[in-house]
């Protein structure tokens, strides 16, 4: 049994000890480059016997290129940790409770928090509407300004749903990862609301 929805559960009950969100305003962050984002986000994971964990939330994303922080809350809205990531790419989870967790960059550091591999690095191009280049993706579809809408990067299926006028507005990833599949779902606060 994986340990990670203990783990984020744990994260839950200690409170709200989290650093405040790091959130700038949606058109601040873009005059400056940067990408600013809320919303809720929810992950699954599907044991090929049949057996389902899960957990929800919502986020505050702030991505400014050579700093990334990443803000998670309970669905009622209690802080649950933060995860910062410098401009060498190491990245640092702060639980709720104080307690700190260092890893080299952001996908081995959720890793190892959630026992599943969240693609975090390739979120900071997703969620501007575009692709890294590594690993190559296979793009599925486009909509008519020629933004990917369906595609295949490192394992995972993506489906963008729709966009604003900053990037994607709901977003869907699946991957299966050994003997399971984990599905997430990240739902961003439209531009402007």
């Amino acid at each position: 049994m994986r340990w990670w929805l203990p783990v984020m559960l744990a994260l839950f009950v200690a409170g709200c000890a989290a650093p405040p969100p790091a959130v700038v305003p949606a058109d601040e962050a873009l005059q400056s480059g940067a990408l600013s984002r809320t919303g809720r986000f929810a992950v699954r994971v599907e044991e090929f016997s049949g057996k389902q964990e899960a957990v929800q939330g919502g986020f505050a994303w702030f991505d400014a290129g050579n700093q990334l922080v990443l803000d998670l809350n309970s669905p009622v809205g209690a802080a649950i940790a933060r995860v910062e990531v410098d401009a060498s790419g190491q990245a640092v989870l702060t639980e709720a409770n104080g307690r700190r967790t260092v890893a080299d960059n952001a996908d081995e550091l959720v890793a190892h928090v959630v026992g599943g591999a969240i693609p975090v690095e390739a979120l900071r191009s997703w969620l501007r509407g575009r692709l890294p280049a590594q690993p190559a993706a296979q793009i599925l579809e486009q909509d008519d300004q020629g933004r990917p809408v369906s595609f295949l990067q490192a394992g995972w299926r993506v489906r963008i749903e729709a966009y604003d006028a900053i990037g994607p507005v709901r977003l869907q990833a699946q991957r299966n990862d050994g003997g399971r599949t984990l599905f997430m779902r990240l739902v961003m606060t439209p531009a402007g609301s």
